[in-house]
């Protein structure tokens, strides 16, 4: 396949943008490639600028639930531009898409929206340390909450993708009040509480984790880490960044029945513009300015651009009682098709899905948690990404990210995607 301006753009933007993207895995370096520049979408595809067409398992990162350029999206968007860009004061549409979100997703009373995941992870552990006046959060290895300084402990994602699972520039102090854990492992949650119960302000998980690929909890795990933050009077936090609304209409949270204190939420909710939140008991969010001693603001924070392309995505997913059946059924079809394919070229690997996600793992062993996830045959994937890229598939560009399919994806879709694969690993093998 030839990038030609796709190699020129990146050299453009190399001369002026630190590493030529503004998220690193975009550069495509897990998979030896130069990023590939896009230039428009529409439903489940994607177009670049050398004329290139894919079948998109990105989506926006998991934003786009409804795909690209979504008829009903495009024209919320479109309505609130000519009314103006922002204005820096209230508007109705925040609290029409806060009304939306509260009605679907039980665990949360009162938010606060904000502009991206990390805003909303960020505060949502100031808050949680402003309510318990504690100051240890609990994270998970391979758990990726955004860019704060706090998270970037044994980081997922794009950390892990880079080979800097810690980032430099996070001072010692920060690492002392974040204590890391192990996903899916109850006994490390047993231990920490007999331990430092008294001085966990709050544990902060994906109850899907998504970017050391999807891996699901055990079962029972979520319930028991609900039964130690109760007991032990810390907060537990959902970052539902990626899986709200994604794996269903509350969350991963309603799929496995367990209610949080504080829910992060993001992609989803801003119909593919910038916005996110935070929020949960009411209790707890009203310690947030103006009315409380917890301090949290943005400029840009209820963008009406954004509120109104969220609004109507939520409105979408509101009004379609079999929209997550359909996901689920797309996503079974894809995984299992794919894995007979593997199968059939001697392939070993393991498959997750959950709603509108799915991963799967070049490895034969289940995967649980990062050290799983780490077994993954790094340089097989990066080969099978290229070479599916050549056939037209854009997958995650990383062996420890999940890919996303949206409500625009295909019978057809799916099954060219499977074709691709058999295709690909025909000739990976032919070339071994």
């Amino acid at each position: 396949m030839k990038l030609e301006r796709s190699i020129g753009a990146f050299a453009r933007a190399c001369r002026v943008i630190a590493g030529g993207v503004n998220s690193p895995v975009r550069a495509l370096e897990a998979v030896g490639l130069s990023p590939v520049f896009m230039k428009s979408g529409a439903g489940a595809m994607l177009y670049d600028l050398d004329g290139h067409e894919y079948v998109d398992y990105v989506m926006s990162w998991g934003a786009l639930l409804l795909g690209h350029a979504h008829p009903a999206v495009i024209r919320a968007i479109g309505n609130a531009l000519a009314r103006g860009t922002s204005f820096g004061t209230p508007t109705e549409t925040e609290s029409e898409l806060a009304e939306l979100i509260v009605s679907m997703m039980p665990s949360i009373e009162r938010l606060r929206l904000v502009s991206s995941g990390t805003e909303a992870t960020m505060a949502a552990i100031r808050l949680a340390r402003g309510f318990t006046h504690r100051d240890t959060i609990v994270k998970f290895a391979g758990c990726y909450h955004g860019h704060a300084d706090a998270f970037l402990i044994a980081a997922g994602s794009g950390a892990l993708t880079n080979g800097v699972p810690d980032s430099s520039g996070v001072t010692e102090g920060t690492a002392r009040d974040t204590a890391v854990l192990p996903f899916n492992d109850a006994a490390a949650l047993e231990r920490i509480f007999a331990a430092h119960g008294g001085d966990v302000a709050a544990v902060i998980i994906e109850p899907y984790a998504g970017n050391m690929g999807l891996v699901l909890p055990r079962p029972g795990y979520l319930a028991r880490l609900r039964e130690l933050c109760t007991r032990h009077g810390a907060l537990l936090i959902f970052d539902e960044v990626m899986t709200g609304f994604r794996v269903g209409r509350g969350g991963a949270q309603a799929r496995e029945g367990i209610v949080p204190d504080l829910t992060t939420l993001g992609k989803v909710i801003g119909g593919g513009l910038p916005a996110a939140a935070f929020g949960g008991r009411a209790d707890v969010m009203a310690l947030l300015s103006p009315g409380g001693p917890v301090y949290q603001a943005g400029t840009l924070s209820g963008n009406p651009l954004a509120m109104a392309a969220g609004t109507a995505t939520l409105s979408v997913i509101a009004s379609d009682a079999t929209l997550y059946d359909r996901l689920d059924e797309t996503s079974r079809q894809l995984t299992e098709g794919i894995g007979e394919v593997m199968r059939r070229h001697g392939v070993a690997h393991y498959a997750t899905r959950a709603g509108g996600m799915f991963s799967i793992f070049f490895t034969a062993d289940p995967v649980f948690d990062l050290e799983d996830a780490r077994k993954s045959d790094r340089a097989l994937f990066a080969k099978y990404f290229s070479a599916m890229l050549d056939r037209g598939i854009y997958l995650a560009p990383s062996p420890f990210e999940a890919n996303f399919l949206s409500t625009a994806h295909t019978a057809g879709d799916v099954e060219r995607t499977i074709e691709a694969a058999d295709a690909s690993l025909a000739a990976l093998s032919a070339t071994a």
